[in-house]
Formats: structure tokens, C-alpha cells, sequence
């Protein structure tokens, strides 16, 4: 039509974009991120240009993903079912699922495992139903949800707001700021909504939430308090049951839906979720969108999924978890400059930088001596600013810890 403006109004997805650099293309042509391995032996990857370099980039926290037996578990899988079998979950699945989330049940006493093919898609299947109301163990006022947000939490639920606005309003918080959540929790009073708090345990960048502290300012309302716990999961605990379940004093309180990771530590691939009661299992299996809606999950990923399980309840991943914080109190004695989470009870590491031509310039010191890190960028990371990020593993080796913490001398 003519005479109309064509020019669209400026959305917040437009200005990130508009405001973010051609640095992770750069990044990526100068080798420091976006790797293609061929090969690898532990945490020494080979590239597609025929390099060797030691990887600090995996958040494969335990090493568990090459573990023998999830292997031969994968390999017995192929025989018995070959390499996939396309449905929806709700449709049709393997005996393995059953048994995953039956010993998710033993790993997490009392509780419901419901297994989803990523931690996006518990995401998007259980948010809309909590929030609707549609769970019978999580009663929602009927004037609805507030779903208020952490704004360090996962990009994977700050990018579903759209979704949670059709059930409800959403607004945000800061957890180092205590005050902008009261603001949210007595917005939510005031409006007589039930108050639906969404948070990660672990940041995936840095820092630890202080879980215990946000459940009980959720109690007090009368709301929920919903945890991302993907990088926590695996790396502590009794069966290795993470984070915020151990922070939470070994339970899961009635008023929390705690979200875990089979990718990371857990060494296989999907995520899942922790109900109160069947009822409430029963339903995300029959209404969540991936359910219905999305593949299953991969048969060998199943099985990997439950044979990791039986080495957390086997006492396996004890021992591993021994290793991991052996090598992350190594690294922190070794490195002399001031890190993110240095001294944290976290297997992330972060060396910040004044801008984002810093974090460049020192990824490419890094990986000129055979070292790979994360180099990141906005709008993972403030504007301007740069970060190279460590991920600690039970299976990097002393010498491969000190090496890293004297070149970063360099750096």
C-alpha cells in the first residue's frame, strides 16, 4: 500500500542485534570459536585443520559422555533398536525411558521424573501448564500467574516470554538484588496473582544463586519458585543430585520445580523435570508441547541417560565428583589473577576483560599455545566488555591445569 511507513518499530531482539559486533565472526575465522574436531582423547581435541589443543570448552564437567559404559551402553542400544525411532514422545518410547525417570525417582527421593529432550523443551512444556494452572499439585490463583524472571537466567527461558505472556505478565528481577524481587513479589499480591519466580541455579557465565534464600521469599507469597539447575546437576551431592537440590537441604520443598540437565555432567543428552505427584507427570506426558508435538528422545541418548543413572546411585560419580573439585581448587591455587567464581563451588571459571579487543586478542594467545577457552562477547556478556570462560573437567589433567594457569599469565 502506498504512503504507509515501512519501517518496523524497534523491537528488543532488533536493538540486541543492532548493538552486537562482528566479533564472534571474527572469533570464528581466527580459529578461537565455532571448532570442528575430528578426534579426541580425553580433553585433547584434534581439529579440522590437523592441530591438537587442549579444550577448556565442554560442560562436560564429570568426562562421563566417553565413560565405557555408557558406550557399550549405546552400542548394545543400536542392535536392539537401531539409531532412532521417530514419534512423539506421548506415541511411543523405549522401556530405557521408564527406567530413566523410575531411577531419577531413586536419585531424587519422593519425586517424579518426567524426561524431555532438552532443557529448552521442559521449559517450553511446563511453564504454559504451571502457569495455566493445569497442574493439580501447583493450585494458580484465578486472576493467574506473575512470572517473574531473573534476569542473569538461562537465555532458554528469558527467550519464551512471549509464550509466558499468553498465560500471564512477566517481569523481572535481579537476584543480587533482593529488593527488585520483593518489588515483584508485592506486585503480584497487589494484583492477586500467583507469583511464579524462574531462576538457574548455577549461571552458566558465573556466580551461584542463592536458591535457599529465593524459596523461602516465595513461600512467604504463597508462589513458586521454579530453578534451572543445568550446570549443577551431577557435580555434588549425594548421587550426584546437584546444586540446588543440596542447597535446598537434600529435598525438594513443595513450592519448587527444579529443572536438571542430562547434557553437562550427566554425560548424555535431554533434561527433565521434578514433579511432587503422578498426577502432575501424567499431565505434562499427555499436554506439554514437545510431548505432543516434538521427537522423543533419541534411543541411544536414552540409554546413556540411564546407565549415567545407575553410576550416580552405584557411588561412580562420587568418585568423579572427587576428581572434578580436586582439579577445580588446582586451577584456583594455580592462577594468581582474580576470576570469576574463583573460590565458588562451580567447575565455571571466568577471566573478565576491559573490552571485547582484549578477550580477543588473549583467546588468540591461548589457543597459539594449544589451549582452547570460550572467548565471550555481547550480549552474552555486558556491552563493551569481553570474557574468556573455563570449563573445569574431572578429566583435565594437573599438567593441563598449570600449563593453562601459566600461560594465562601471559594473557
Amino acid at each position: 500500500m502506498t504512503g504507509m511507513n515501512n519501517v518496523l518499530p524497534t523491537s528488543r531482539i532488533a536493538r540486541r542485534s543492532a548493538a552486537t559486533t562482528d566479533m564472534y565472526d571474527r572469533a570464528v575465522t581466527a580459529g578461537l570459536t565455532g571448532h570442528t574436531i575430528t578426534q579426541r582423547s580425553g580433553k585433547t581435541v584434534r581439529l579440522s585443520d590437523g592441530s591438537e589443543c587442549v579444550e577448556f570448552v565442554s560442560c562436560s564437567y564429570l568426562g562421563l559422555e566417553d565413560h565405557p559404559r555408557l558406550v557399550q551402553a549405546v552400542r548394545t542400544a543400536l542392535d536392539k533398536y537401531g539409531t532412532h525411532f521417530s514419534s512423539s514422545r506421548n506415541s511411543m518410547q523405549p522401556t530405557e525411558t521408564d527406567e530413566l525417570e523410575e531411577l531419577l525417582g531413586e536419585i531424587y527421593p519422593g519425586m517424579t521424573g518426567v524426561v524431555f529432550n532438552s532443557v529448552s523443551s521442559a521449559h517450553l512444556g511446563v511453564l504454559p501448564l504451571l502457569g495455566a494452572g493445569i497442574l493439580p499439585g501447583y493450585p494458580v490463583s484465578a486472576d493467574g500467574p506473575l512470572f517473574i524472571v531473573d534476569r542473569t537466567a538461562h537465555a532458554s527461558m528469558q527467550a519464551i516470554r512471549g509464550v509466558l505472556e499468553q498465560v500471564g505478565p512477566v517481569a523481572r528481577f535481579r537476584s543480587e538484588e533482593p529488593e527488585t524481587l520483593t518489588e515483584a513479589l508485592n506486585r503480584a499480591a497487589a494484583e492477586r496473582r500467583t507469583p511464579i519466580v524462574l531462576a538457574d541455579g548455577i549461571g552458566s557465565m558465573g556466580g551461584l544463586i542463592d536458591v535457599g534464600g529465593l524459596r523461602d521469599s516465595v513461600a512467604e507469597h504463597r508462589g513458586y519458585l521454579y530453578i534451572d539447575d543445568a550446570h549443577g546437576i551431577s557435580i555434588s551431592g549425594r548421587h550426584g543430585a546437584g546444586y540446588a537440590f543440596e542447597a535446598l537441604g537434600g529435598r525438594v520443598p513443595p513450592e519448587v520445580l527444579l529443572v536438571g540437565s542430562l547434557s553437562k555432567a550427566f554425560g548424555g543428552s535431554g533434561g527433565f523435570i521434578l514433579t511432587h505427584s503422578p498426577e502432575d507427570a501424567t499431565i505434562l506426558r499427555r499436554e506439554a508441547n514437545p510431548m505432543v508435538f516434538g521427537h522423543s528422545n533419541m534411543i541411544t541418548h536414552v540409554v546413556a541417560n540411564a546407565e549415567s543413572a545407575r553410576m550416580h546411585l552405584d557411588g561412580t560419580v562420587a568418585t568423579l565428583q572427587e576428581a572434578l573439585w580436586a582439579n577445580v581448587e588446582l586451577f584456583d591455587h594455580a592462577h594468581r589473577r582474580e576470576l570469576v567464581n574463583a573460590g565458588v563451588r562451580s567447575p565455571i571459571r571466568g577471566l573478565p576483560m576491559p573490552s571485547e579487543e582484549a578477550a580477543f586478542a588473549s583467546a588468540v594467545r591461548l589457543r597459539e599455545v594449544g589451549v582452547l577457552c570460550f572467548p565471550v562477547f555481547y550480549p552474552v556478556v555486558a556491552k563493551g566488555t569481553g570474557l574468556l570462560r573455563f570449563a573445569i573437567s574431572a578429566k583435565h589433567t594437573p599438567e593441563q591445569i598449570e600449563s593453562i594457569a601459566r600461560h594465562l599469565t601471559t594473557v
